[in-house]
Formats: C-alpha cells, structure tokens, sequence
C-alpha cells in the first residue's frame, strides 16, 4: 500500500468528504502540489469522482465499482493473499496471465479481470465472463504432491460456499469444482498445476463468481442451470467487500489445509456437497461411469458405487446428476 496513489485515496477516505488541501495532500506523501494534481488527474480518469475548488481542496465523492488493487487492498485482512495484485480490465483469461508469471511471483499474488473473453471451465469447456463477476486467480505455492493439487479445488469451493453462506444464502458445492445455489451454477473453479518430480512447484487457483450480472446477461445456453448472488439476494453487491470477505475465507482454509489433517477440511466440505447420495453420471476423456455417489477420497477422487456394487474412483471428470433427490 506504499505508492503515492493508494495513499491519497487513503487520505481523502479519511477526510469523510472534507476538503483536504493539495498543500496538506503534498506534505503529507513529499511531492509537489503539481505532482498531487497529476495523481489526482490520473484518478479522476480512472473513475473516481473528486472535486476541487481552488481556495478548499479536494473532496472525494464516489469510488468506481471496480476492483482496483488500491479498493480491494484497502482493508482487506489476510496476511498472504493479494499484497501483489495484477488488475487488468480484460483478458483471454486470467489463469492464462497467472501460469505465465506464477514461477517469479510471490505466493498470495492475485490476478484479476473485469472481463474474460476467453474463459475456460474444466475440460476446456468455455466459461462466460462478462461484467459484474469476479474473475481471478491465485497464485499459490504450497509445496506439496502433485497427487494432492486436486484438494486445493476442495478447499477453493469451500471458501466461496461459506462466504456465500454467510450472506444468509443456502450454497452448496458440487464435486468437483462447482459451487451451486439453489441448484444452481453460481462459481466455478479450474485448478492448474506444474510440478517437478512429483513436486508442485505453484498452484494456480483460477475462480470465477456470477455477481452483479443479470439472467440476460449469461448465454442462453449456460442460462437455465446459472444463477448469479444478485439474482439470488434481490440486491445489487458489493463486490470489493465480497473479494475481501473471500480472500479472507480462503486464506483461512488455506491455512487449514497447510497445518491441519485434511479430514478436517474434507469433512467440512462433504457436509456441504449436494453430490453425495446422489445417481451421478460421470465423464473422462475416455468413459461413462454411472452409479451412486457414496463419497470422496483424501485426494478430492468421487467414490462411485455402480450397479453391480462395486466402487469406482473418479479423479476428475464431468459429473451429471441423473435425477434430482
């Protein structure tokens, strides 16, 4: 939070709509007079909405509803997650950008985009990303098995299905990267990998949460199994808050799952699933499993029973319910 920018926001925050003088503003960050003119030029570009008149100072009046680094950063509680924060307006993907700089990134440093135009669900199925979501990826480096990088999906899920939860919504997760209101798509989660011998060396965390959008605003083709938090509340959100509340979650869990066994966590999450008990249907790349869905391994695999009462293990896969309970 050290450069001059987050700084005056800061100080014009604080004002609580009182003038603050470009004088007071200059002392304050050692530049010119000029130099905060400049800064709040640059602002006033980038959408924030601050007076000034000669003999007063300056007032600021309203933030942009975007994720801009200094708004997510200002407040936010976690200790690790988005001290560095990449924030672009569009992007092909922002896990695309994150596996590019995730070798010489800290651990924590968050990639974010206003709009994707070409988002990737699992299996290369395409996600829609227009305004009003959360698309963004996390960069992590846990150092662990490669065989293990699927728990982080499962820990993922479970930070968006609490925050979600403690907005007073009933979310539930679907194996194995779905998070569903109401039975209903709301989040999706694709997990990507690099690994030497077994060793992760990062995880990108690649999350995408349906916000502000309208219905209409989602293809028609994804629409009828979709929803979106302002659809489910009535209400218009606040999404940097709602990022700061995640981030947050998510660093909690990621805590968890770094110092704790990870029954723990596992056993949180089954306790939210909607898969478990469920007829499923399940494909990879190469085949059809179908059966009852009985539980999920210690490595994120969905246990399935088949017809002929034996059990199957499916490590990844595309998972149909076949009727509703």
């Amino acid at each position: 939070m050290g450069d001059k920018r987050s700084r005056i926001i800061k100080a014009l925050k604080d004002a609580q709509e009182s003038p603050v003088s470009g004088e007071e503003l200059g002392l304050k960050l050692g530049i010119s007079r000029t130099m905060v003119w400049k800064y709040i030029k640059s602002l006033q570009a980038d959408g924030y909405e601050i007076e000034s008149s000669p003999k007063r100072g300056y007032v600021l009046k309203s933030v942009p509803q975007l994720l801009y680094p200094e708004e997510i950063q200002m407040g936010l509680k976690t200790t690790l997650l988005g001290k560095k924060i990449h924030y672009f307006e569009e992007v092909t993907s922002t896990n695309s950008i994150a596996k590019e700089i995730a070798a010489s990134e800290e651990e924590g440093t968050l990639v974010i985009a206003e709009v994707q135009k070409g988002g990737r669900g699992r299996m290369g199925r395409e996600w829609v990303s227009p305004h009003g979501g959360i698309w963004i990826s996390v960069i992590l480096k846990p150092g662990i098995p490669l065989r293990h990088a699927s728990r982080l999906t499962l820990v993922a899920g479970l930070a968006v299905a609490n925050v979600i939860r403690n907005m007073g919504l009933d979310s539930r997760i679907k194996w194995p990267n779905d998070v569903r209101i109401n039975g209903k798509k709301v989040c999706g989660i694709l997990t990507e990998a690099k690994a030497e011998v077994d060793r992760v060396d990062y995880v990108v965390l690649g999350i995408g949460i349906n916000v502000n959008m309208d219905l209409k605003d989602i293809p028609e083709s994804f629409r009828a199994g979709s929803t979106t938090l302002k659809a489910e509340l009535g209400t218009h959100i606040k999404r940097v808050s709602f990022l700061q509340d995640f981030l947050f979650e998510l660093e909690q869990q990621y805590i968890l799952f770094k110092t704790q066994p990870f029954s723990h966590i596992l056993n949180d999450w089954l306790a939210l699933s909607d898969t478990i008990g469920r007829e499923v249907k399940v494909t990879t790349p190469s085949r059809i499993i179908e059966g009852k869905a009985v539980g999920v391994t210690p490595d994120g695999a969905l246990v399935i029973r088949k017809a002929d009462d034996t059990k199957e293990e499916i490590i990844a896969g595309r998972c149909i319910y076949a009727r509703s309970r």
